[in-house]
């Protein structure tokens, strides 16, 4: 073959094998509660990296979900000159907790739930840090979801500096290749609620538009991707409809507003004002733009640190780093229409700005992705807990009720410790 001919065939193989990884790590039945833990490792060998098929993939997932950057053509999110320092407690707090009836401890809830790294912070101090799996805390771990609240925090931004004039403008006025399509035509607030009105399945039974959509951003970018949906199905802003898609339209007006890459804005604004201590990375498609909706990945002490941003209202030091306005609004059920309520948009949770609200008058919010990833904030108690997981449906009702049920844990046991 001629240089040209090798590296059209390399091409294509990388791409087939991308198509291959990314979709099936997304493309998974739910079974209906949460599974024991297992021995992910066949055949002798350690964690390899490869397709976390259902199957015959199981052996994968511990590898692949912590080296996506060595797998996919990403883009960095730099972390500066200072690092934020975390102060450790010298004793872990004994946390015990209650699902039906009986009683649970820390280490039931990592083996239960597959749990490859857990850090709890509490008044910005750590009370726990777990690896499994033989992970470690340099090691990168995909969010897998909670890419789309970082989104949504980039785009409080933009807003915040001006570059986007309003969150009722339409997504084709900052990005004009999506003029004349549904999701052009929608608004920027009603994109971040999920509630463009546009079809689109997102579901991990196969049979969705999830495959196809990753299909098509892979091989041709986020706007040939976004064009495939195109049917509004009932007037935005009046129905709470997770999708994917819809968080892509809004990395595509960020990149547009702002002139920068996704991964360059979330550096200058967010990863190094909060004292990250290690690169975070992002995976691209063909032309460069990020999965604003996937495929984030960072160490577990910097999901802390923007966790334990995310608790102090974006400020740190007395420095203002985050729009506190836009964080409340995005994180309080009260400030958003019933729709889009705990009870309503879900039947337990609500959703605001590519974030997920717990019920209650206390506002408690998480940053979610599938199979187990997520950063559990409750700013009246400066508390967080941050978890990534190898779980082996993509999420249940059963996974979050034990969840709030350990979180119930660790707050009785720090009320206990200060006793």
């Amino acid at each position: 073959m001629c240089g040209s001919a090798i590296q059209e065939f390399l091409l294509k193989w990388i791409m087939k094998f991308t198509v291959l990884i990314l979709i099936f790590c997304l493309w998974l039945p739910q079974p209906s509660a949460a599974v024991q833990d297992e021995d992910t490792r066949r055949d002798g060998h350690r964690y390899p990296l490869g397709p976390p098929l259902a199957e015959s993939g199981e052996r994968f997932r511990v590898g692949t979900f912590s080296n996506m950057d060595r797998l996919f053509p990403n883009n960095r999110v730099r972390k500066g000159v200072k690092i934020l320092p975390f102060k450790k407690a010298e004793h872990e707090p004994a946390i015990h907790y209650v699902v039906n009836g009986g009683s649970l401890s820390i280490e039931d809830y990592l083996h239960r739930n597959r749990v490859s790294g857990l850090l709890v912070i509490k008044d910005g101090k750590i009370l726990i840090e777990r690896y499994r799996y033989e992970r470690r805390g340099t090691d990168r771990f995909v969010s897998n979801s909670i890419a789309k609240s970082i989104t949504g925090l980039a785009v409080g931004l933009a807003l915040h500096d001006g570059l986007i004039s309003s969150l009722d403008d339409k997504a084709a006025a900052y990005v004009p290749e999506l003029a004349g399509t549904a999701y052009g035509a929608t608004s920027i607030r009603n994109l971040l609620r999920m509630s463009s009105g546009v079809r689109f399945s997102e579901d991990y039974s196969g049979n969705g538009d999830l495959a196809p959509f990753i299909r098509a951003l892979v091989a041709n970018g986020a706007v040939e991707a976004l064009k495939l949906f195109n049917v509004r199905e009932t007037a935005e802003g009046t129905r709470f409809s997770y999708a994917s898609s819809e968080t892509l339209v809004l990395g595509l007006v960020v990149r547009a507003s702002t002139g920068k890459s996704l991964s360059d804005y979330i550096s200058e604004k967010i990863w190094q004002p909060m004292g990250a201590e290690s690169d975070a990375t992002w995976v691209i498609d063909p032309k460069g733009m990020e999965w604003s909706f996937a495929k984030f990945s960072a160490v577990l002490r910097d999901y802390g640190r923007l966790g334990f941003l995310l608790a102090n209202n974006g400020e740190l030091s007395g420095k203002k780093i985050l729009p506190v306005g836009y964080l409340v609004e995005a994180t309080d059920w009260h400030r958003h229409q019933d729709a889009f309520r705990p009870g309503n948009a879900t039947p337990y949770l609500g959703y605001g700005y590519q974030f997920w609200i717990f019920p209650g008058q206390n506002r408690r919010f998480a940053l979610m992705g599938i199979f187990g990833q997520l950063i559990y904030v409750d700013p009246s108690r400066k508390l967080v807990v941050v978890q990534t997981a190898v779980a082996k449906q993509p999420s249940s009702p059963e996974m979050l009720h034990e969840f709030e049920a350990f979180v119930t844990g660790i707050q009785i046991a720090c009320e206990n410790r200060n006793n």
